[in-house]
C-alpha cells in the first residue's frame, strides 16, 4: 500500500520494538522517515535500553524498502536535543506530516515505595519526553501547512490503574490529557492527535525477569514460562501478548487519510484487556 506516499514521520523511540515496527511499517506506505532513539540505558530500568547497533538496523531495514531516512541519537528528555533534530528534518525532507511520539520506559514497585529518581525518570520520558516531541515538531508541522497527525503511545495503563506501576499510569494518564488539549488546540490546523493504548507487546519490555515477576508473584526470578499463565489471563483473546505490527497497523491507520477525521481519541490495541 502507498497510503502515506510524499509525506514524512518523526519517530521516537525507533531504534527497536515499536518503534522500529512503526518506522518499518510507515516507510513501507511511502513515508519518508526520521528515528529517534535516546541510545543509553537508565539506572531505575530494569531491563538494557537500545544500542547504536539497533538504531542501525532500524536505518537499514527503512532503506530496504526504497524510502530515505534520517536517523539521529536524541533523548526525549532533551528538549533542545529533539529541536534540533525536528529542524534539520524539517530542513532535509522539506515538511512534517506525521509524528509518533513512542519512546517509553517502564519498572516496577509499589507506589510508596517506588524511589523519587525511578517517579523522576518515569515522567520525565513517558510524559514529560511526549511534550518535548510535540513542543519540538508541532511548529514544523504548522510552517508546512499540510495538516497532519500525531500518535502518542499511551498504554493500556493509561485507561486503568495497573497496580505497581503507580508512575507509568500517572504518566501513561497524563499523555492522555495531553492528546485531548492538542487535539483541540491544533483542529484548526488540520492536524489530529491521538493516542493508541497497546496492551503486552512482544518486546524487550516485556520480556525481561522484571515483567515475569509481575506476572508471576510470589517468584524472585521468574521466567518467561512462568509468566506466560498471568500473560493470557489479563485478555479475553486467546493470546499472551500482540505484535509490534498490530501497533503499527493501527498507527498506520491513524497517520492515513483514512482516518482524516478521527482526532482526540484513544485507541486500544488490547486482545481484550479491558474485558476484562
Amino acid at each position: 500500500m502507498n497510503r502515506l506516499a510524499g509525506k514524512v514521520a518523526l519517530i521516537t523511540g525507533a531504534a527497536r520494538g515499536q518503534g522500529r515496527s512503526h518506522a518499518v511499517r510507515l516507510a513501507e506506505e511511502g513515508a519518508d522517515i526520521v528515528a529517534v532513539d535516546a541510545l543509553e540505558d537508565i539506572g531505575t530500568v530494569p531491563y538494557p535500553l537500545a544500542t547504536k547497533a539497533d538504531l542501525e538496523e532500524t536505518a537499514r531495514l527503512v532503506s530496504a524498502t526504497g524510502r530515505r531516512i534520517l536517523s539521529q541519537r536524541a533523548d526525549v528528555r532533551d528538549l533542545e536535543g529533539l529541536k534540533e533534530v525536528a529542524a534539520e528534518a524539517s530542513e532535509l525532507f522539506g515538511r512534517l506530516d506525521v509524528v509518533c511520539a513512542n519512546a517509553g520506559i517502564v519498572s516496577y514497585g509499589p507506589g510508596h515505595e517506588l524511589s523519587e529518581q525511578a517517579w523522576t525518570d518515569m515522567i520525565a520520558v513517558n510524559l514529560t519526553g511526549v511534550w518535548h516531541t510535540l513542543k519540538a515538531c508541532v511548529p514544523h508541522m504548522i510552517a508546512a501547512r499540510q495538516g497532519g497527525s500525531i500518535i502518542i503511545t499511551s498504554s493500556m495503563a493509561g485507561l486503568k490503574g495497573l497496580a505497581h506501576t503507580a508512575h507509568y499510569t500517572a504518566a501513561k494518564h497524563g499523555v492522555v490529557g495531553l492528546m485531548k488539549v492538542f487535539a483541540t488546540e491544533l483542529a484548526a490546523e488540520r492536524i489530529r492527535v491521538n493516542c493508541v493504548h497497546p496492551t503486552s507487546v512482544n518486546t524487550e519490555m516485556l520480556h525481561n525477569e522484571a515483567t515475569y515477576n509481575l506476572f508471576r508473584p510470589g517468584l524472585d526470578h521468574a521466567t518467561r514460562d512462568d509468566a506466560m499463565s498471568g500473560f493470557r489471563y489479563v485478555h479475553s483473546l486467546p493470546t499472551p501478548w500482540v505484535e509490534p505490527s498490530d501497533i503499527s497497523d493501527a498507527v498506520a491507520w491513524l497517520a492515513s487519510d483514512e482516518a482524516r477525521f478521527v482526532t482526540g481519541i484513544s485507541l486500544p490495541v488490547d486482545a481484550g484487556f479491558l474485558l476484562r
